[in-house]
């Protein structure tokens, strides 16, 4: 019997995918089920119905399953940021490595050694960063939260549990700024207003907290008043900035940069390196997943101090600045030129005098220092979401580094890129899942692919 749009139709969910939808089967077609969890039995209504699968949502349990846990959030289910809240954590990880070895089987066709997950040190309060949306709300005054999933449309949120506590009252400062000052929230429709997101980070070693409003141009009012309201809202605020982003985009962040009061960067130390990070720096929002992350990508590395390290994609330096004490030296690759400064004052604040920093695209750098015959023993690949780009993995390969450790976010595009290295004579030997973003749809990866010096 096919399948129609608003029929009730019973379920069993059998599995979960990467996107965070419980997976059920009727009449042998897929079945799509937003916040449903393996083992759940359920009375599912149809959304959607495509050609060979389908999307429901719950209409009621029947049986919830045993891995099922109480969501203890109160937009649980409607911003779509969570999509595992309401799935145990050990459930979770088993689930997660699953995703990896199911990656690098399906896409990168290949087996390597699975080592056990390394979970989140806390499942809770371990994001260093929020890039928080504001617009006008029902009752005409600014709100903040999250968009609703595949739309711009925000959901009112004052406290998210995977962000800092300090977060929070930093944005209701800041919302209570825009509210008494009457300045307009950016319309996603309109294209009209000033502020758009409300960017915070911090640095939990140091407690340092840093302020970015994203707005359409640096002609705000009254911006002392701003400074004011969130250095009265949290004591550790370092710094107070505006990001300038005018664009018709989906792009949060703008490349101009202002600071309004105190320091432009905080500080923070991470697997012993003290660092510096700016509004435009990539720095990773677990900073203890992110220490055993790291830790693992040396391991897999194998450095003994006599080794040429290349780190790509490196950002402010942070993974190949802990490695440095490790090689002859590391040479570091970033494109946006701020982070490849933040780099360098990284590496001076630390002592390290074995490592320099190329602001260029990854591959164009890759294939410059193949074409001056460097010969890395190791390269270390820390790419965007996309994965490495096919000029980045053909100019690694000329320079015949002895292994190749690649950090991702994401294990498809991993095991993609994979599969393309084995094709130029690179095996994936050892391969690690490290939880770095609890609750939610996302998993970091480590992966050691090693030359075959027979080819």
């Amino acid at each position: 019997m096919a399948l129609h749009k608003n029929q009730i139709i019973s379920l069993s969910i059998s599995g979960i995918t990467s996107e965070g939808n419980g997976i059920g089967r009727c009449d042998g077609m897929a079945v799509f089920v937003p916040y449903t969890v393996p083992g759940d039995q359920l009375m599912a209504k149809v959304v959607k119905v495509n050609k060979s699968y389908a999307y429901a949502i719950v209409d009621r349990f029947t049986r919830p399953s045993n891995l099922r846990v109480e969501p203890d959030c109160p937009v649980f289910g409607k911003c779509g940021g969570c999509s595992l809240r309401q799935l145990s954590y050990q459930a979770e990880l088993e689930l997660k490595q699953d995703w990896v070895r199911q990656d690098l089987r399906r896409i990168g066709k290949c087996e390597p050694s699975m080592l056990p997950i390394i979970p989140s040190p806390n499942a809770d309060r371990y994001r260093n960063k929020a890039l928080i949306p504001v617009a006008m709300g029902e009752n005409g005054k600014a709100v903040s939260g999250f968009y609703a999933p595949r739309s711009h449309r925000v959901l009112p949120c004052a406290d998210c549990l995977l962000q800092p506590v300090e977060f929070a009252a930093i944005t209701a400062a800041v919302l209570d700024y825009i509210n008494s000052c009457f300045i307009k929230p950016y319309d996603e429709i309109s294209h009209k207003g000033l502020v758009r997101h409300i960017f915070l980070r911090k640095a939990e070693e140091t407690g340092q907290v840093m302020v970015v409003l994203v707005v359409t141009d640096f002609a705000l009012p009254h911006t002392g008043l701003l400074v004011e309201k969130v250095r009265a809202a949290c004591p550790n605020v370092s710094g107070v900035l505006l990001n300038r982003n005018d664009a018709v985009t989906n792009v949060i962040m703008g490349k101009e940069t202002k600071l309004l009061w105190g320091s432009g960067v905080i500080s923070d130390v991470l697997c012993g390196v003290k660092l510096d990070i700016s509004p435009l720096s990539f720095y990773q929002v677990n900073r203890r997943g992110a220490q055993l992350l790291y830790a693992e990508a040396a391991r897999m590395a194998g450095l003994t101090g006599k080794e040429l390290l290349l780190d790509l994609y490196c950002g402010a330096g942070t993974i190949g600045l802990s490695m440095a004490g490790k090689v002859r030296e590391l040479i570091g690759v970033e494109i946006i030129p701020q982070a490849v400064e933040n780099a360098k004052t990284n590496a001076a604040a630390n002592g390290v005098t074995n490592a320099r920093f190329l602001c260029a695209d990854a591959g164009q750098a890759a294939a410059k220092l193949a074409e001056e015959g460097l010969k890395p023993d190791v390269v270390l690949v820390d790419p965007p979401r996309k994965g490495c780009s096919l000029d980045t993995i053909e100019a690694i390969c000329a320079m015949a580094p002895q292994r190749v450790v690649m950090v991702s976010c994401n294990s498809a595009t991993a095991a993609r890129d994979v599969e393309l290295f084995a094709q130029r004579g690179y095996k994936a030997t050892q391969a690690r899942a490290v939880d770095m973003f609890p609750r939610t749809a996302n998993v970091e990866a480590v992966i050691l692919l090693e030359r075959n010096n027979r080819k």
